[in-house]
C-alpha cells in the first residue's frame, strides 16, 4: 500500500516537472516553488507564524514548502493544505533539535 502511494506521488512529480526537466519536489528552485506550492490564507498564516516564532531561515521556508508539496502528493491532493504545512514544520523542528 505504501509503495503504491509513493509510486503514485513520484509519477505526479515526474508529470509536473516534464517541462522543467526535474524529477522530484526536492529539486525545485525558487521559481518552481512559487509556481507549485501555492498556499491558502490559513496555510500562509501557519508558515508565517512558524517563520517568526521559530526563527527559520529563508532556506528552511523553501524546504518546508517542498516537503509540504510532497506530503500533499502522497495524500493525492492537488493543493497544499494547513495539515501538510503543519506536518512539514514539525519535521523541520525535529531536524533542528537533532542537528543543533
Amino acid at each position: 500500500m505504501i509503495r503504491e502511494r509513493v509510486s503514485t506521488a513520484r509519477q505526479i512529480q515526474v508529470d509536473r516537472f516534464k517541462v522543467d526537466k526535474l524529477t522530484t519536489n526536492s529539486a525545485m528552485g525558487s521559481k518552481q516553488v512559487r509556481a507549485h506550492c501555492q498556499l491558502d490564507a490559513e496555510s500562509k498564516g501557519y508558515l508565517e507564524h512558524a517563520m517568526e516564532q521559530m526563527n527559520f531561515s529563508a532556506r528552511a521556508h523553501d524546504r518546508i514548502l517542498k516537503v509540504s508539496r510532497t506530503l500533499a502528493d502522497l495524500a493525492g491532493k492537488q493543493d497544499i493544505t494547513g495539515n501538510e504545512i503543519l506536518e512539514a514544520i514539525q519535521f523541520r523542528s525535529l531536524d533542528r533539535q537533532l542537528f543543533e
